[in-house]
């Protein structure tokens, strides 16, 4: 699905984006809900990047990338981390990109994630290319989910991965 989102685009910058393992749920521009084997997943698009709440029958969780005033952890290469039952990974990385490479690599993104139906895109106003995407899939037991922040003034494109599953013991193999 892809979105305009009804807000200014300010002039943020990758370096601005903090990420956060557990917050409520802020307020959201554009959300899509999604059922994937019995995970309830709702991707949503801020006014400062993006929020993934995923609720199963084992619990539940909570991430966040965005621009927040006075948040104090900012964006992490990687986490690994263990949340109740699940196991939780996140990777994280910058892209800088030419001009030329940015526009063609901004589309491709864009009609990759619109056409999904578990993906969800916001092209803030002002700009084509200002933009933050999510794609969400389910295989193998464990939710994914990818996004990507287009940040075309400076020419920088972030993605990230998460992993969330349940938590395989040894004994198990």
């Amino acid at each position: 699905m892809l979105t305009t989102l009804n807000t200014s685009y300010t002039d943020t910058r990758a370096a601005d984006l903090a990420w956060a393992l557990g917050r409520e749920p802020l307020p959201a521009l554009a959300t899509l809900d999604l059922e994937l084997d019995g995970a309830r997943l709702q991707l949503r698009l801020l006014g400062a990047s993006h929020q993934v709440l995923l609720e199963e029958e084992r619990g539940s969780c909570s991430e966040t990338v965005a621009c927040i005033a006075g948040s104090s952890t900012p964006l992490p290469l990687g986490v690994a981390k263990r949340v109740g039952d699940w196991e939780y990974e996140f990777a994280a990385r910058v892209e800088t990109l030419s001009c030329g490479s940015f526009a063609g690599r901004a589309q491709e993104l864009l009609a990759l994630v619109s056409d999904h139906p578990n993906g969800l895109a916001g092209v803030f106003p002002g700009s084509p290319h200002a933009f933050t995407a999510l794609l969400a899939q389910r295989y193998e037991g464990q939710v994914h989910w990818r996004t990507w922040h287009a940040y075309p003034q400076d020419g920088q494109l972030v993605a990230t991965r998460t992993r969330v599953g349940v938590r395989v013991t040894a004994g198990a193999l």
